[in-house]
């Protein structure tokens, strides 16, 4: 994407905040008459008060003839050089504290933009992509909007006007010098655009890298019970230290760059600066000049160059920030695999019906999980899923809540598509508990209650007595209100599948989906939770993932797959096998 493109999404991005950036703009633009006042106080100094020549003419209406003795003129240009300091540091703070507001609410707006798109975008997207990277993307890259916007191009904006205004008064003093100081302008422009794409490659390939690290991190903590189990601590360590130092070297290449584009561009800013010193002392000694005009000139060639200097640093780091926005921008412009239709129909609450006609799939468009598989289930049914490990068990029941979509063939609730529902509305209508529980590090309560946030102290605590799991939780030292820790690993596996049967049963879903409920428990644990299973799956469309024949036995239909393909479906009045 090009740096044009790049601007107008992040400025669009920005739009709401305008007036507050034309605030921080303008407070900016007060820098230029601070700016323009700092020398004043020395040149009146130097000419008027050691030098014996009469005021500048703007300020001698300000002295009668009286006043105009030594001492009050020092007193002046005192008292004149504690205001701009004084304005100065005022502007400076001002503008400091809008300029943090301003980008802190940028920065968290578009986070939030982000952390809305990777939960709209499919799981396969995840799956091939890994979490660590989008994290980055959220974490790391969302700040460059703030760096571009209020950091980068204001910033870039004011200086250019302190340029111009710096060259203007320059010019009125001396055009000359003030040619000559704008010489050095075309170096820089070439400079300029030699380095920023080169930065920006550089800049891309670091945050890769950067990503890449922070994803064995990610890696390796989710699976720190096995690197412990299999002592395998330093091997991860290398392989992170090993990935660091890509990104390392990456990053020392990019300082490089940004430190040549640096030093070049205050070599060429001296060799300006000398120029004008040189002709400066000249226009002096032949009395074009005074020495307080020419200390006043090279105050404002010293400012002048400043902006300069400051566009020319902005346009080093920007490129940086501009590879940030670019992977962030990335992320937002990623399409959804499993994407909703323009005039998809709601759904209230289903009855429960589900048909799949000659359904296939494969993930990666090649090589197929599930061929033609054909069945249908009338509301209501309990529906045990079968066969062995890689069969398709999971990724049929993933396809019922999109999750995925089908590569060929229907999958039909109620008569009508899937695809032809709302998104969110369709996976209102299922609850779900997998065979490793998964809890959020929150309150047992809150997680009783994720499916439905509002639900009262009395509903949930109906939810876990009908999941049994009410006895233990009161049990514990604060009851409901217990934090059950990352992963719910505060709990026993147990404890957590009963809590995921609580939030199943407070949800209150026409359409269940079990995926191995109790296949990490023990015989009296399963007991129990087949007990609540049998509760929750009354008067509820259930499709059951299980090898468990004291689960089989509450179901009132049984599909057996085998290679993708369903093998065998034992008959029911509840359903009819095509």
């Amino acid at each position: 994407m090009g740096s044009a493109a790049l601007y107008r999404r992040l400025l669009r991005q920005a739009r709401p905040y305008w007036l507050h950036l034309a605030g921080v703009f303008g407070l900016g633009l007060l820098a230029s008459p601070v700016a323009l006042l700092n020398p004043v106080p020395v040149k009146i100094v130097v000419d008027s008060v050691l030098g014996g020549h009469p005021l500048p003419a703007f300020l001698r209406p300000l002295f009668p003839v009286a006043g105009q003795s030594p001492a009050a003129i020092l007193l002046f240009a005192i008292a004149l050089l504690v205001a701009v300091a004084t304005i100065g540091q005022v502007q400076a703070l001002a503008g400091t504290l809008l300029r943090s507001w301003v980008g802190e609410r940028l920065v968290l707006e578009f986070r939030a933009r982000l952390v809305e798109q990777v939960q709209r975008l499919s799981v396969s997207y995840h799956d091939s992509r890994g979490t660590a990277d989008a994290l980055h993307r959220i974490q790391q890259d969302a700040p460059a909007i703030q760096y571009v916007t209020v950091e980068g191009v204001i910033p870039a904006l004011a200086a250019a006007v302190t340029l111009v205004t710096m060259l203007a008064v320059t010019a009125h003093l001396d055009r000359q010098l003030a040619l000559v100081a704008l010489a050095i302008s075309p170096p820089l422009f070439f400079l300029s655009r030699f380095y920023r794409p080169r930065m920006r490659s550089q800049s891309r390939h670091a945050k890769k890298l950067e990503s890449a690290a922070a994803a064995i991190v990610q890696e390796m903590l989710g699976a720190l019970r096995v690197v412990k189990a299999f002592g395998q601590e330093t091997r991860e360590t290398d392989r992170f230290v090993s990935r660091s130092r890509e990104g390392m070297a990456a990053r020392m290449s990019l300082a490089l760059l940004q430190g040549r584009y640096g030093l070049f561009v205050g070599l060429v800013t001296a060799l300006g600066t000398a120029a004008v010193l040189v002709i400066g002392v000249r226009h002096v000694r032949s009395g074009a000049l005074t020495l307080g005009q020419l200390l006043i000139v090279m105050g404002y060639v010293g400012q002048l160059y400043e902006p300069l200097k400051t566009i020319g640093r902005k346009a080093s780091a920007l490129q940086s920030y501009l590879a940030s926005a670019e992977r962030a921008f990335a992320l937002l412009d990623e399409r959804p695999d499993v994407p909703e239709r323009p005039h998809a129909r709601p759904l209230v609450r289903a009855a429960g019906a589900v048909a799949f006609r000659q359904v296939c799939f494969a993930y990666d468009g090649e090589h197929p999980v599930l061929r033609d598989v054909t069945f249908e289930v009338e509301a209501s049914t309990r529906v045990a899923i079968v066969g062995a490990t890689g069969a398709g068990k999971t990724t049929l029941v993933s396809l019922l809540t999109r999750f995925y979509d089908p590569t060929a063939g229907t999958i039909l609730l109620d008569g009508v598509d899937l695809r032809d529902y709302r998104l969110a509305d369709l996976r209102k209508q299922f609850a779900i508990v997998l065979q490793e529980p998964v809890l959020f590090s929150s309150s047992i309560a809150e997680n009783i209650a994720y499916g439905r946030p509002a639900a009262s102290d009395l509903d949930i605590a109906r939810a876990a007595e009908a999941a049994g799991a009410h006895d233990f939780i009161v049990r514990l030292p604060r009851g409901y209100a217990t934090p059950v820790g990352e992963r719910g690993m505060q709990l026993s596996g147990g404890e957590r599948q009963r809590i995921a049967l609580a939030r199943a049963f407070l949800k209150d879903a026409p359409l269940l989906i079990l995926d191995e409920p109790t296949s990490a428990v023990d015989v009296k644990t399963e007991a129990a939770i087949l007990e609540a299973m049998g509760r929750l799956m009354r008067g509820r469309t259930a499709f059951l993932i299980t090898h468990r024949t004291s689960a089989l036995s509450m179901c009132d239909v049984e599909l057996q797959l085998e290679r993708g393909c369903l093998a065998e479906a034992t008959p029911s009045l509840a359903w009819q096998a095509r």
